[in-house]
């Protein structure tokens, strides 16, 4: 299999290099596919190949797929706010759309594409949503769920005109190599500083971001063509993994909680001094109507169908942890 190259999207942020790692440990040679900008902390020390360009450049994808016998497309753009919501939109349709063309052209034996739980239909009730309920556009809230539903729509339609594609819909993951770091990171830093001594009524589904890397190799070998599969890993209250996070540095657990309603003031505030800063407000809008609901799902499909098994949450805050002190984030 060593002549076998995969083509990756994205493949020096979080979730992305972790999949390379996977794709590398299967057998399977890398071409990543990195933005000039990006930073490539996360591909040190790997043999793989290094390929500029941007998702959008429809014949910069072409050249960059060529050869490929699989292709990840991971890139997008996560973010819960931006002062221009159209780019968020811009990079995760028409980028996936590039991408997908790209690799058909290529001939490419198989896809998968990173898609998100973002895209499913939630439970009022907080039990566990699974993949036979997706989302439609006007029922996702704010640009980046809007966008990756719309996504997983086109990829479905390519599907349909013969795109060998399987769709993966990752959870909120967390662990090791969160340079940036995302909004979780950004949460399990500020929780291990004791900087959040309060919370508020939600849940998640909180995934270790290697088990998404190999969700994504299960998916590659065992996914069926056109079909979508959860890669989560434990249902945890908002409270129990702040408490979780702190207890593991040895701080006390946050007891506050705080009603929804009051943090709206100062999300509207967050968003405006972030108008002007252009950085990512802490608490946005989005996040806050996102919360209303427990964010759980169930990886049942997975387990039976790819052999997926997730590890515990508290091995993912841990790996998270020394990675973020290692890195310098916790001083």
């Amino acid at each position: 299999m060593g002549a076998d190259i995969a083509f990756i999207t994205g493949a020096s942020g979080f979730v992305g290099s972790a999949i390379a790692r996977e794709v590398l440990r299967a057998g399977i040679g890398v071409r990543a596919l990195v933005r000039r900008s990006s930073p490539r902390k996360n591909l040190d020390g790997l043999d793989i190949e290094i390929v500029e360009g941007d998702m959008l450049d429809g014949a910069a994808m072409r050249q960059a797929a060529e050869g490929a016998r699989y292709v990840f497309h991971v890139a997008a753009d996560y973010r819960l706010w931006a002062p221009d919501p159209d780019e968020i939109l811009r990079a995760n349709i028409e980028g996936t759309r590039s991408v997908m063309e790209a690799a058909r052209d290529a001939g490419a034996e198989r896809i998968v594409y990173t898609s998100s739980v973002a895209t499913l239909k939630l439970h009022e009730d907080g039990t566990p949503a699974d993949e036979s309920e997706p989302l439609s556009e006007n029922e996702a809230i704010g640009a980046y769920k809007k966008s990756k539903v719309a996504a997983e729509r086109l990829v479905e339609r390519m599907v349909g005109e013969g795109l060998p594609a399987v769709i993966v819909n990752p959870s909120t993951p967390i662990g090791p190599r969160d340079v940036k770091p995302t909004p979780t990171g950004r949460i399990v830093i500020e929780a291990a500083k004791g900087r959040m001594p309060a919370y508020v009524d939600t849940g998640l589904n909180v995934v270790h971001v290697d088990d998404v890397g190999s969700g994504h190799i299960a998916a590659l070998r065992r996914g069926r063509i056109g079909e979508r599969y959860i890669l989560g890993g434990e249902n945890v209250s908002l409270a129990d993994l702040l408490g979780r996070i702190a207890r593991s540095v040895g701080r006390s657990p946050p007891t506050i909680r705080i009603p929804r309603q009051l943090i709206y003031p100062i999300a509207i505030g967050a968003e405006a001094l972030a108008r002007l800063t252009g950085k990512e407000p802490f608490v946005t809008l989005d996040g806050l109507r996102l919360a209303k609901y427990r964010m759980y799902f169930s990886s049942a499909k997975a387990e039976r169908e790819l052999g997926y098994r997730p590890r515990p949450v508290d091995e993912g805050i841990r790996d998270a942890i020394d990675w973020f002190r290692q890195a310098g984030m916790l001083s």
